[in-house]
Order: C-alpha cells, then structure tokens, then sequence
C-alpha cells in the first residue's frame, strides 16, 4: 500500500511538473501545458485533458514556467500583462514613375504619415487616417500634394512573412496656387514582416491617382479680327504614379 501510495505521488509530482509551462497571448489570456513544439512560426501546446492548441507565434507574448497569478492577490500586487498598442502609427516612403496620360512622363516621390489601430478582430489588420506629402515631377511642371487621407492595410495570413493589400482614398490638397487639387487614391500590395506583435515592416508595389484642376489660357482669332484674343479655360487632369513603397508599422 505505502508503495503504490509513493508510486502515485510520484506521478502526480512529474505530472505537474510536465505541465507547468504557460503561454501569455497577446490578449492577456493564459493558456497552461506542456509545450510539444515551437519554432518562429508558430507554438503549439498540450493541456492537461491531452488537447492540443495552436497559436501563432505573434500572438504569444511571453513563455513563462509560473504559475498565474490567483484572482484572490491584492490587486496591488498582481502580475499584470502589458496589452498591445491600442494607437499605432505608419510611415510610408514612396517613390516612382510619374504619368500624365497621353502627355508627359517625370518621377515622384512622396511621404505618409498615418495614425490608427493595428489591431483589429485580433489581427495585425492597420485601418487609420492621416496626411502626407506627394510630389510630381512631369517635365517643366511641378505638381505638390498634400493629401489627407483614410488608409487600410491587411495581411492575407497572420504569419510573420505575409502578403499584405492596402488601399488609401482621400483629397489632395493643392501646395501652389497655379492649380487645384481633387481626388486622391492609392493601391498597394507586397510582403510584409512581422517584427514583433507591434511592429512590422512591408515592402509593396504601388499605384495612385490624384486628380488636378488647371487653368490654363487659349487663344481664338474671331472673325474678322486681326488680334487672337485670350481666354481662360479650366481644365482636369488625371495624374498617375506608380513605384516601390517602404512602410513601417509601430
């Protein structure tokens, strides 16, 4: 008897000790077992019931051999987990070839600056709004743009390498009185690498049109006038681009 007593205390001792690791996902949850396999990908665990879950590896926070922290411990000195970022901020650097169809060819380039959640529905998705400033060169002439802007960013996979779409829609605010601004959108897909659960970094290829009113002036010789006489005329014009993207999320 005493020896089956020993014989069970020593499984329930192994037993606890198989399964005292704990993952700390990025939502806070708590999840306890034993870990089967792990690598930059992905973690996956086996509960005590036997089950086995998988998560990924940018959704676990922290490893930790402790056991959680009891409801019952004076909030004061309770272990806390860290929440993600509820405000995230991206940067884009953007430069390429610049259209004006049927017309001239130049170069732009241009910057964005951006605010809003990374974060949504428990997925690195980035939905926010912001300015930035574009420029178009097309020969002589010189377009500048500021436009404000709402943007979407969404990974296919939550991986750490991932494809990744965007789309931004906003107005571009004319910098020179020589013009007016109009409609502005963009298109952007590529790969993106997931740094860390709050920071990432993507590289994409890019299209974008911003639309401009110009005024420019004509001349027409009336019948029976010798002198041609000028008159102001505005007209729109579809300014495209298209180049390489930088963005990095934080």
């Amino acid at each position: 008897m005493k020896k089956c007593l020993a014989i069970l205390l020593l499984f329930v001792a192994f037993a606890s000790c198989a399964y005292a690791e704990t993952i700390v996902l990025r939502t806070g949850a708590r999840v306890k077992g034993e870990i089967v396999f792990q690598n930059e990908e992905v973690v996956i665990i086996r509960d005590e019931s036997g089950a086995r879950s998988q998560y990924p590896r940018t959704e676990v926070v922290e490893i930790t051999n402790e056991e959680p922290v009891q409801e019952t411990v004076n909030e004061e000195n309770k272990e806390t987990v860290m929440p993600s970022k509820k405000v995230s901020i991206l940067l884009e650097l953007a430069g390429g070839v610049a259209v004006q169809p049927k017309e001239k060819t130049g170069g732009t380039f241009s910057v964005d600056f951006l605010v809003g959640s990374h974060h949504i529905r428990s997925r690195h998705i980035f939905a926010g709004a912001g300015i930035g400033y574009h420029g178009l060169f097309l020969g002589a002439e010189k377009y500048n743009f500021l436009p404000v802007q709402a943007a979407l960013r969404m990974p296919f996979t939550e991986q750490k390498h991932a494809p990744v779409f965007g789309l931004a829609l906003g107005y571009g605010i004319a910098l020179s009185k020589n013009y007016l601004g109009g409609l502005y959108t963009g298109l952007d897909f590529g790969y993106r690498c997931q740094l860390n659960p709050n920071t990432a970094l993507a590289l994409t290829a890019y299209a974008q049109l911003q639309q401009a009113r110009v005024t420019v002036t004509e001349y027409v010789l009336p019948s029976g006038e010798t002198e041609p006489i000028p008159f102001s005329n505005t007209t729109g014009r579809n300014l495209v681009s298209a180049g390489i993207k930088l963005s990095l999320y934080f």
